[in-house]
């Protein structure tokens, strides 16, 4: 089985040595997605539901740039750096997932890359 790299310029270029996403048979992998905007490759300002929205935005272009949507998604990785946040970020991530949701793991952190207060990472299996 090989390995099938996913690049989108919807979403923001790597900073590092890694792909956006990486398609390994039925499995999508997605990379840590931060609230960078693509044309920019700057912070979102706006504070953490700004910058929540912005890291799904980045992920739903992956995600279809591999081929699949949220609808597909089974496993969604939170890093925040402020648990405090975490309703404003379960809201937002309510607005882009339906039942049955996928499974979740949240976790705070002491610093994320560029200064970010949140990362979302996600795996996808395609049909």
């Amino acid at each position: 089985m090989s390995r099938q790299l996913i690049h989108t310029d919807a979403a923001p270029a790597a900073i590092g040595p890694y792909s956006q996403a990486v398609k390994m048979g039925n499995a999508v992998y997605l990379s840590g997605q931060t609230p960078l905007d693509p044309a920019t490759m700057k912070l979102v300002g706006g504070g953490i539901t700004a910058q929540a929205r912005q890291a799904f935005k980045n992920l739903r272009a992956v995600c279809e740039a591999a081929g699949g949507s949220f609808a597909k998604v089974v496993r969604v990785g939170i890093y925040m750096t402020d648990l405090s946040d975490f309703a404003h970020v379960n809201a937002v991530m309510a607005n882009h997932f339906t039942k049955p949701y996928p499974a979740r793991t949240t976790i705070e952190v002491a610093a994320l890359p560029l200064g970010a207060q949140v990362e979302i990472d996600m795996i996808m299996a395609l049909d």
